[in-house]
């Protein structure tokens, strides 16, 4: 089953109910990138009335996460996956529409396939970059993503 905007939103409202409440989407999602929008809002500001870093960390992780969860899926194989570390970096006030995007897709095939084959965990880095609607740049995420083949009982 392919993996669509319309699929990962309905995810995230069912699975992830802070990310979806406050405003965190599925834009548009291949093999390669995805891209995930979140309004500035009320409910998911500081009190700096700007977005919470935390709102932005859940749109930028989703960016990267998205996809290992559809390379996962399109191996036909049970593999865990888990953030083991984050770094971020904010440039700028976030405020208005902002975007996340990650172009890393070609990161995860490479460490799935080797989990397949050696058995071992894999580690590899996707970043993140959020942009508002004037395409600055106003903070850029770093996640360090694990996968390993699940032990069979």
């Amino acid at each position: 089953m392919k993996m669509t905007p319309g699929k990962l939103n309905t995810f995230l409202m069912l699975k992830l109910p802070s990310a979806w409440l406050c405003g965190v989407r599925v834009k548009n999602i291949n093999q390669e990138s995805c891209t995930v929008k979140v309004r500035h809002k009320w409910i998911n500001q500081n009190p700096f009335n700007s977005m919470y870093f935390a709102v932005q960390a859940m749109a930028a992780e989703l960016s990267t996460g998205a996809m290992v969860i559809g390379q996962i899926k399109d191996s036909g194989q049970k593999i865990s996956m888990l953030v083991a570390q984050n770094k971020a970096s904010f440039t700028k006030k976030a405020t208005g529409k902002l975007e996340f995007t990650c172009n890393d897709g070609h990161l995860i095939s490479e460490a799935i396939q080797q989990t397949i084959k050696t058995g071992e965990g894999q580690t590899f880095w996707m970043k993140s970059v959020g942009l508002n609607e004037e395409g600055i740049a106003v903070s850029t995420f770093k996640f360090e993503w694990t996968v390993r083949l699940k032990q069979k009982k």
